[in-house]
């Protein structure tokens, strides 16, 4: 049983701080942030889970049944995230590159701790709440130092898992495809890593967050696992029975000169190989969403709408649908998992083309962070923009992609490549 609280603060972003500072005593934690960024379709300003009261983790192999029967028998608020081998599941592929990090495929928990934050008001909802838990917990909370440090062990060497002429083969190679018909649209991504390196991981997630500003931030520990998030994108989302998807494509790196920032957005708009990057995925989408909605409820509401962020400009399109009340959360989610925009078009062909290409397993990066409520509805963003890190192994990595359509410039590429990992390497390396 959770009891409900709701507590309204006069410096909510001094609090928000002091929360996500207490939480890290903690050996799981879901914060989820949306940074005030105003969109559409944003439920809570901010959440915080902390605590696990019960939590699920296993590897692909029926990864979402597992899922399934877990969500169906909590029927509480669980958080967590959904790796991109995942897909293993869904279809008949496989993983076989290299893997440093070695997160669970799937990871979820019941936290006994909920914060859930609109405007200056906070609902707390605790699972099983003794005595005067809460009320200690919110003196601690309100009494928390900032204890801010670095804690690096050593400076942290950035380095390339794919260098700069076999990236070029690699996208001459994924163009091959193209052209003879085998794909029409594919996102490689490419990692860079540091071993033998310490982070703070809170430190580090507070200099990315304060960087980017993204609407979809988060932070997740998973005992020595951390995944830190600066995510402008939303994978999917389900209201009632409305389900609504964000994919993005189409980048442009911003300017401090107002009217060439101006310029730089307005060219993006006009781009036609990023728009057709963008509606080639917008179609995936729509055929993802059609799977389990009603009839005739797939609709495009936005199609290729610029949005501006604090490293670049992206190109964002919304799609929506409507299920029957029945359908299972997790079946929504099955059914368009790993997301379009991390993918490509064909999905499966696409995806084997993806694994032969990459260098380095995907893991939790191109997955999704999030959360279902009790009453099924759920909310996921995707995972990019993000570092990640093994606490035990000291490793810490980012992984950056493209899509690679017909029209793609290699060098172009790796240029998009290298704005869209700027804000990561800078805070990692300063």
């Amino acid at each position: 049983m959770r009891t409900k609280h709701i507590h309204t603060f006069e410096d909510i972003e001094n609090f928000k701080n002091q929360l996500l500072s207490w939480a890290q005593q903690f050996d799981d934690v879901v914060w989820l942030d949306s940074n005030n960024y105003h969109q559409k379709y944003s439920s809570y300003d901010a959440v915080l889970a902390a605590d696990a009261f019960t939590c699920i983790q296993t590897d692909y192999n029926q990864g979402f049944e597992k899922l399934k029967e877990y969500q169906t028998i909590t029927k509480d608020w669980i958080f967590g995230y959904l790796a991109y081998d995942l897909k293993n599941d869904v279809e008949d592929l496989k993983s076989t590159n290299y893997d440093a990090l070695s997160f669970p495929d799937l990871y979820f928990f019941q936290p006994k701790k909920l914060f859930l934050l609109k405007g200056n008001q906070v609902e707390i909802k605790y699972l099983n709440c003794v005595d005067d838990e809460l009320e200690t917990d919110l003196i601690q909370i309100n009494n928390l130092e900032d204890e801010s440090r670095d804690h690096l062990c050593s400076a942290i060497k950035i380095k390339l898992r794919i260098h700069k002429d076999e990236y070029f083969d690699k996208v001459n190679t994924m163009l091959a495809h193209i052209h003879r018909g085998d794909i029409y649209e594919a996102n490689f991504c490419q990692e860079f890593f540091a071993e033998n390196t310490c982070i703070n991981p809170l430190e580090t997630y507070k200099k990315l967050n304060t960087i980017s500003k993204p609407p979809l931030a988060s932070f997740v520990k998973l005992q020595d696992k951390y995944v830190l998030s600066a995510s402008p994108e939303r994978y999917i989302k389900k209201v009632g029975n409305t389900i609504i998807s964000q994919p993005i494509k189409g980048t442009a790196k911003r300017s401090e000169n107002k009217a060439e920032d101006n310029q730089l957005k307005t060219d993006l708009s006009k781009d036609q190989k990023e728009r057709s990057e963008n509606i080639m995925i917008v179609d995936l989408v729509r055929n993802d969403l059609s799977k389990t909605a009603l009839k005739g409820s797939v609709k495009v509401e936005e199609l290729c709408k610029v949005y501006t962020f604090d490293q670049v400009h992206q190109m964002i399109s919304t799609v929506t649908s409507k299920v029957e009340p029945e359908t299972h959360a997790v079946d929504i989610i099955k059914s368009t998992f790993p997301m379009g925009s991390m993918t490509g078009a064909p999905k499966i062909s696409a995806m084997k083309i993806i694994e032969d290409l990459e260098e380095t397993k995907r893991g939790v990066y191109s997955g999704a962070i999030g959360y279902f409520s009790p009453e099924g509805d759920f909310d996921f963003n995707v995972v990019i923009r993000s570092i990640l890190y093994n606490e035990s192994n000291q490793y810490v990595s980012y992984s950056v992609g493209g899509a690679i359509t017909a029209k793609s410039n290699p060098l172009k590429e790796y240029e998009e490549c290298l704005v869209k990992a700027k804000a990561m390497r800078e805070v990692l390396e300063g």
